[in-house]
């Protein structure tokens, strides 16, 4: 029980973590203010994380945990292989379109938190667009898209999608972020010569 007790404490933590960076921004963001948050001592927070940085990286490490099951989930649920690459994407565009706080850590305050960061979330992005580009090999593999450099293809794929949820959590649009996304879905489908999804189901 002790053990499950901190464990969800150490949740707590990182969602009022979470709130708390997405709103003051990484930087301006204390602990004082996370404990609060959490409900817990500013000693109860230190006994779990030795600091902020080490927060926001937990954090990182658990949002890209969080997004890489629910990729690979929609993409073993997708009998179509031309299309699993793109229900990716489009997977990556729902959770954050849910979870502005988590997009905005994600894209953006992770960038401006220091180059221990910068390269974390580097090799992070790199990680899902390796998701991208196997989708794209299966769909080669079978015939189901024309023979292509899958690698420039999958960093362009997630590279986009990237700048679009960038560009959104920026401008705190009120544009609900999957329409904004069905702009971008089919000139990323015709630069592998797929059909519009709809007109492939």
């Amino acid at each position: 029980m002790t053990q499950v007790r901190a464990q969800e404490r150490r949740q707590r933590i990182l969602d009022a973590a979470l709130d708390v960076f997405a709103d003051k921004g990484f930087q301006q963001a204390g602990v004082d203010e996370i404990a609060s948050a959490s409900e817990t001592s500013k000693g109860g927070v230190y006994f779990h994380f030795p600091g902020k940085e080490a927060m926001f990286l937990a954090l990182l490490e658990r949002t890209a945990a969080r997004l890489r099951a629910k990729i690979e989930a929609a993409v073993e649920a997708e009998p179509d292989p031309a299309l699993r690459a793109e229900v990716a994407l489009r997977t990556v565009v729902r959770v954050f379109s849910r979870h502005r706080g988590m997009a905005r850590l994600f894209m953006v305050e992770a960038l401006g938190a220091g180059a221990v960061f910068h390269r974390r979330v580097a090799e992070l992005r790199q990680d899902f667009a390796q998701m991208v580009t196997d989708q794209l090999d299966r769909a080669v593999a079978v015939g189901a898209i024309e023979p292509l450099d899958t690698g420039v293809a999958g960093t362009a794929w997630f590279g986009a999608v990237n700048e679009v949820v960038t560009r959104w959590v920026l401008q705190g649009g009120t544009e609900p972020l999957e329409q904004v996304y069905e702009s971008l879905a089919p000139l990323l489908g015709r630069s592998v010569g797929l059909e519009p999804a709809e007109a492939r189901r």
